[in-house]
């Protein structure tokens, strides 16, 4: 593999929370107060990690790719759109190396979490988990997500074209 192989792709989404949980992300599920509003399931982190896989390949993005306006989207789960991706990227030529993830959130703390949300991510791509960091942050009480309207996610993917 050649440097010039290597690429990056960068992911983000914002969902907004509504009462009544559980929460679901990162394909797990968590006891919350609250859940994540959106077309599909609303895994705003599956939604970040897709984005930055097809961004490191520029195979377009998630809503190219299942449209909010498309009733077969509704509800869809997210796993399956990530693995899609994934797929997509590999037909392409294209091999994902690691990812680096980020979730702002203000509540719930999600470092007991972390872990098991990188070995699902990890399980749905087939890739070994230490190739998968999550990290959390708050917004130490500022802006939409430090007073709880929404969660926010990032994610950069490394990955390289195959020659």
């Amino acid at each position: 593999m050649e440097l010039s192989d290597l690429r990056i792709g960068i992911g983000h989404d914002t969902h907004r929370l509504a009462a009544g949980g559980p929460l679901k992300i990162g394909g797990i599920e968590i006891d919350f107060d609250f859940h994540l509003v959106g077309h599909s399931d609303a895994d705003v982190l599956l939604h970040a990690v897709t984005d930055s896989i097809l961004g490191l390949a520029a195979a377009g993005d998630i809503g190219e790719l299942f449209p909010d306006t498309a009733k077969e989207n509704l509800g869809r789960d997210s796993v399956e759109m990530l693995q899609a991706a994934h797929v997509r990227i590999q037909s392409m030529g294209f091999h994902l190396i690691n990812l680096d993830c980020i979730i702002f959130a203000e509540r719930p703390k999600f470092s007991p979490f972390k872990k098991e949300i990188g070995a699902k991510i990890a399980e749905a791509l087939g890739i070994e988990s230490s190739c998968v960091n999550v990290k959390a942050k708050t917004g130490e009480g500022i802006g939409d997500v430090g007073n709880q309207h929404c969660i926010m996610t990032q994610c950069i993917a490394l990955g390289y074209k195959k020659s």
